[in-house]
């Protein structure tokens, strides 16, 4: 695995993020088989073996904050650790981040960001008085945070969140489906470029939304879309995480399932060695007609 500076933080992280959702058994409403914890663990020390320095969590991921706590405290202090709070009101928050410290065997997170912004509303609130804001700020001025980040699904939400506060990092859908059929993200990674922030994409591995019944019966529960297959489309991944990377990323944070998380790492090589080209263009707009009516939005 190779490594580069996360925009301006300091850190020199991996391509590829593990993201917590890997972690969990008990996920939305997907109840994964096996030994919860044991499968963590080893899903975190294939991760560590093979380069993985960068791992990401939230509350609202099931029991990920538990399972990957208990995987993760032989490594804390060799890996970048962030995590997250969704709550837009400073009293949930402080709950958030004291839970999250405890699950996850740490007195500090590397970055710690405002979870899933989405509208302009859930902005004004958390920047207003008695807002999530004041906790993220208490917690970078006592070390608790060492940066601090937004995730948004709502580019107007980042755009207006990054006017009042002069964060590290983003996490956006940077996806080719978006971007390239909607236009969606474009604002947002040249506003991110020129602050100079780490910029983190989800869901280049993934092709539309998917419904209910089709994902829960599908092999990839995992995932809040649907990812394109590892058996029978690798080339669609590739072209997918080569068209995120041409965007000018830092890190990807591949779907919620090991098998995706595992793809994305033995590649990544291969897409840095072999940037976006006219061929993957071709394949992605040709897909891009038979999907570009099924956006999706949901949340990271």
């Amino acid at each position: 695995m190779r490594y580069h500076e996360l925009g301006k933080t300091g850190y020199k992280v991996s391509y590829v993020a593990f993201g917590g959702v890997v972690s969990s058994q008990h996920f939305d409403k997907a109840v994964m088989p096996g030994d919860g914890q044991r499968s963590s663990d080893e899903s975190v020390e294939w991760a560590i073996e093979n380069g993985i320095n960068y791992f990401d969590v939230a509350p609202v991921y099931g029991d990920a904050q538990l399972l990957l706590g208990n995987s993760l405290q032989p490594h804390r202090k060799d890996v970048y650790l962030a995590c997250k709070t969704n709550r837009r009101e400073k009293e949930e928050a402080q709950k958030d981040l004291e839970e999250s410290l405890r699950l996850l065997h740490t007195d500090y997170f590397d970055v710690y960001q405002l979870h899933g912004l989405t509208t302009l509303e859930e902005v004004e609130t958390c920047f207003g008085p008695g807002g999530a804001m004041e906790v993220l700020e208490e917690a970078k001025k006592s070390g608790v945070a060492r940066k601090l980040g937004i995730t948004a699904h709502g580019e107007e939400a980042a755009l207006k969140a990054l006017e009042y506060y002069d964060f590290d990092t983003v996490m956006f859908p940077f996806n080719w489906h978006m971007h390239m059929g909607h236009n969606m993200g474009e604002r947002l990674i040249r506003e991110a470029k020129k602050r100079g922030m780490g910029i983190l994409g989800i869901k280049s591995m993934v092709e539309r939304e998917w419904s209910e019944e089709e994902r829960y019966s599908s092999k990839y529960p995992k995932s809040w879309c649907k990812p394109f297959d590892i058996d029978t489309e690798p080339d669609m991944l590739l072209a997918g995480m080569r068209y995120s990377m041409s965007l000018g990323l830092d890190i990807l944070v591949p779907p919620g399932n090991f098998d995706h998380f595992r793809f994305a790492v033995e590649h990544m090589d291969e897409v840095l060695d072999n940037p976006f080209s006219e061929e993957d263009r071709k394949k992605l707009e040709a897909h891009l007609e038979k999907v570009k009516e099924r956006p999706f939005l949901e949340a990271i």
